[in-house]
């Protein structure tokens, strides 16, 4: 087996450095599928700045579907205990619930729902599937931070995805206030790679999807990139969709208001750039983290409310 180039080498007793990006970040050419959902504006947006913000995407009905189906799995017995469940550091209330894709009908159904995956096709110009999904609940009083990092550095080195072909889209449930811990984005930070130090700790993450403190950006290299398009906050209400680059530099600060920041987290990556092995001397992470045998392409499709409504009631 040809052993797959590594265009991004990181860890490995490197020293901490910004190099430039050498894949798109927009594949589409202007006569694509994006013209059907996004502006000329918003597409050019997403190139220079590496994050989008769509508004009032889904209705107050969706957005209602969705949180009865976030709650209605924040207590079903078949995954409380299970690996997929990542619980706050001290209070152990549920952090992240993870492959929800697969869980869930509802989210299912939402992974496939033109308004996100036609949208990724777009900009990806390839069939995609589902690399990871997740649920934040990110509770009121004692949701712990998200720290400063690129997805892509972890999901190349940890999980060997090849190129910056990939996406992510958070659907908000709740409102995103400046208070409550929202995503913070550093424009621009998608087209430089932050080389992290040290190596990569076995079963790394058992202790980074509660807290990530190893192979993370030097402080110097974030200073650098909120110095070049500052930092900016991705507040939005509810039913709102935040698009960013796989590689987008984000981070958020602990929420100690009394209320939650919960949102749907989807990783859309083009099937070109389906994983390889590992690009450093760990075993590839659990197929709940990173989707590595069962990559289904997913159909785009126009879902009506009732469709939500349907699958909800089916479970």
């Amino acid at each position: 087996m040809t052993e797959a180039l590594d265009k991004y080498p990181s860890r490995a007793g490197r020293a901490a450095c910004l190099e430039p990006r050498v894949d798109p970040v927009v594949y589409s050419s202007g006569a694509s599928q994006l013209s059907t959902h996004l502006s000329p504006e918003q597409v050019a947006q997403y190139e220079r700045d590496g994050y989008l913000v769509l508004h009032d995407v889904f209705n107050a009905e969706e957005v209602q579907c969705f949180k009865d189906e976030l709650e209605r799995l924040r207590h079903d017995k078949n995954i409380l205990g299970g690996d997929e469940v990542i619980t706050e550091p001290g209070s152990g209330d549920i952090r992240s619930i993870f492959r929800v894709h697969s869980a869930s009908p509802v989210f299912k159904r939402l992974a496939s729902d033109l308004r996100l995956a036609g949208i990724a096709q777009g900009f990806l110009e390839d069939n995609v599937y589902i690399h990871q999904s997740r649920l934040n609940y990110k509770p009121g009083f004692r949701g712990k931070e998200f720290y400063w990092h690129s997805d892509f550095e972890t999901w190349h080195v940890e999980d060997g995805m090849p190129a910056m072909r990939a996406l992510s889209m958070s659907i908000t449930l709740t409102e995103n206030t400046q208070h409550n811990g929202p995503l913070m984005l550093m424009p621009g930070s998608h087209k430089s790679y932050a080389v992290c130090t040290g190596e990569t700790p076995a079963n790394h993450f058992k202790t980074s999807l509660k807290k990530q403190e190893y192979c993370v950006p030097e402080d110097d290299q974030l200073a650098k990139l909120a110095e070049r398009g500052c930092i900016v906050a991705a507040t939005a209400e509810p039913g709102s969709v935040i698009i960013f680059d796989c590689n987008t530099i984000h981070g958020s600060n602990s929420n100690i208001t009394p209320d939650p920041r919960s949102n749907v987290f989807f990783v859309y990556n083009a099937v070109s750039n389906r994983v390889v092995e590992p690009f450093c001397d760990q075993p590839p992470r659990p197929e709940y983290i990173a989707t590595r045998q069962h990559i289904e392409v997913i159909r785009p499709q126009r879902t009506e409310l009732e469709s939500y409504r349907g699958e909800l009631l089916s479970v």
